[in-house]
């Protein structure tokens, strides 16, 4: 037998197994083809720092120690099991517990998230550590330099700490270097080693505070998988919405584990996760944190795809049925409104509010149907028209969706005209592509290219034609981007109708 490590969890095989046998005992979870991180053993070496973990009945939340520190290592070991005996809208404090300080009666000056030990009436026997929500003056009877540190990450957990919240346990981060001996693969056949400690995924906790940055990396991990486009010594990064818009949402600093997005400049749209401390930024919102796995992020290399859970998980109701999106929303005790067209073959189309996170809070959801007539499948030619594509995509949020909207601009004989809800062909380019050379076949897509005045408009046609393309345009004018696969749904539409494409692989 021999002895290795799958997530965290110890865990005994026989000598001679492999990848799969250790997944199967030990029930992980893996999304088969993404990434599996090997640390082999003695390949990493500890590193204590000034940073700890402190877990309360609300979250856990880092705090990084700072000047004289002789308070924090005399007294810090009887703070675990200590509850808020009180707290305002500045502060709250976690005890009473006694000590020795000598309190002082004095306002003094703090700094939001500033971690200090304060007393009740003056007295060393009524001693709390207390956390700083808010920059202000205050006197808490605090002895000389008490101040000893400040909260750097998991922020939003402080903002839900009330009176009655314990402090479960502190734990001191220790940070680790991986040396030479370290493996990615994604052979299950790899055989495995004592010692051995194996990743196969990790998990991202959203913060509240970002719920637009939340939905688009949710969006992003639709599939669960995150794709290392980008590579280095301090992050990974996934471009797959890179050009898509974020709005900005949360000033924390990018701290190991931090998940972020680009909100603005070169790059916006791409989503970042840290393997090292970076200050804020004016164009990263910082949406999210590993909570575990972290020594996934750290091994994965250019060109991998790793397996990823979120907490919370994704609520998409757009293509569902409203049988369907209520079952769902019930499990999660959030109430469904119905709205548009409720038969039994409606497909939802719009949600309100719109993210998951104000899903939750809010504990209703407006869903709109329409007839599933409505929804038009097709197949896309990637490998013909990929920058159409792309435009496309972008303008329907195909990209993170499975059901964009597409508006009917014009219609006659057998020919049907669109013209995206976003105007994307202001800033996307519409290069010739696969344009046709002899005919077009009813049931073609197309989009008139930027050889034309009308570039953006989409076509279809539902009759063959050997002249024009499927927006009614020269064929040097026309990109054929795929093909409708049930062209007869598009004969009852007409002007001012929305069509909803559905991807079909």
């Amino acid at each position: 037998m021999i002895s290795i490590e799958v997530n965290e969890k110890k865990l005994d095989v026989n000598d001679g197994s492999t990848l799969k046998d250790a997944i199967e005992q030990s029930l992980a979870y893996y999304i088969p083809g993404t990434t599996i991180g090997i640390l082999k053993a003695g390949t990493t070496k500890e590193e204590a720092t000034p940073e700890y973990k402190i877990f309360t009945s609300k979250g856990e939340f880092s705090i990084e120690l700072k000047g004289d520190l002789s308070l924090w290592n005399k007294y810090s070991p009887g703070f675990t099991n200590v509850k808020a005996h009180w707290e305002t809208n500045n502060s709250i404090a976690f005890g009473p517990f006694e000590t020795d300080v000598s309190p002082q009666r004095i306002e003094q000056k703090f700094n939001r998230y500033d971690v200090f030990l304060g007393t009740g009436g003056y007295d060393a026997k009524n001693t709390y550590l207390m956390f700083s929500k808010n920059r202000h003056v205050s006197d808490y009877g605090c002895p000389a330099n008490c101040v000893v540190g400040m909260v750097i990450s998991g922020k939003q957990t402080l903002t839900k700490l009330r009176q009655g919240d314990t402090i479960l346990k502190i734990e001191p981060v220790i940070k680790w270097e991986t040396l030479v001996d370290k493996l990615t693969t994604d052979d299950l056949n790899t055989k495995l080693e004592d010692g051995m400690k194996i990743f196969t995924y990790f998990n991202v906790d959203l913060f509240d505070e970002a719920p637009e940055g939340a939905e688009h990396f949710l969006g992003l991990i639709r599939r669960n998988v995150f794709n290392v486009d980008a590579f280095t010594n301090s992050f990974i990064a996934d471009d797959s919405l890179h050009g898509e818009t974020c709005p900005y949402e949360h000033w924390e600093a990018r701290s190991e584990g931090s998940v972020v997005v680009r909100t603005a400049g070169a790059g916006f749209g791409r989503t970042f996760i840290y393997k090292e401390d970076r200050t804020s930024s004016a164009v990263h919102s910082v949406i999210g944190l590993v909570s575990k796995g972290i020594e996934l992020v750290k091994i994965a290399e250019k060109g991998s795809k790793i397996a990823l859970t979120s907490n919370p998980k994704r609520i998409l109701l757009i293509g569902m049925g409203f049988d369907e999106a209520e079952k769902l929303l019930g499990e999660r005790g959030i109430r469904l409104e119905k709205k548009g067209y409720t038969g039994d073959d409606a497909v939802i189309v719009e949600q309100q509010p719109d993210t998951t996170i104000e899903m939750i809070k809010g504990g209703v959801v407006n869903g709109t149907g329409v007839k599933s007539d409505h929804i038009i499948n097709v197949e896309f030619y990637d490998g013909l028209a990929p920058k159409t594509l792309d435009f496309l995509r972008h303008s329907l949020r195909l990209k993170d969706r499975p059901l964009g909207p597409l508006p009917v601009f014009f219609t006659y004989e057998n020919t049907f005209l669109f013209r995206t809800q976003k105007g994307a062909e202001s800033y996307k380019e519409i290069i010739p592509e696969n344009t046709p050379k002899t005919k077009v076949l009813a049931g073609d897509i197309g989009v008139t290219n930027q050889a034309a005045k009308r570039y953006g408009m989409v076509g279809v046609r539902l009759v063959d034609d050997d002249k024009y393309g499927p927006s009614g345009e020269k064929f040097e004018c026309t990109n054929i981007i795929g093909k409708v696969l049930e062209p007869e749904r598009l004969r009852d539409v007409k002007e001012g109708d929305t069509i909803y494409i559905r991807e079909v692989s």
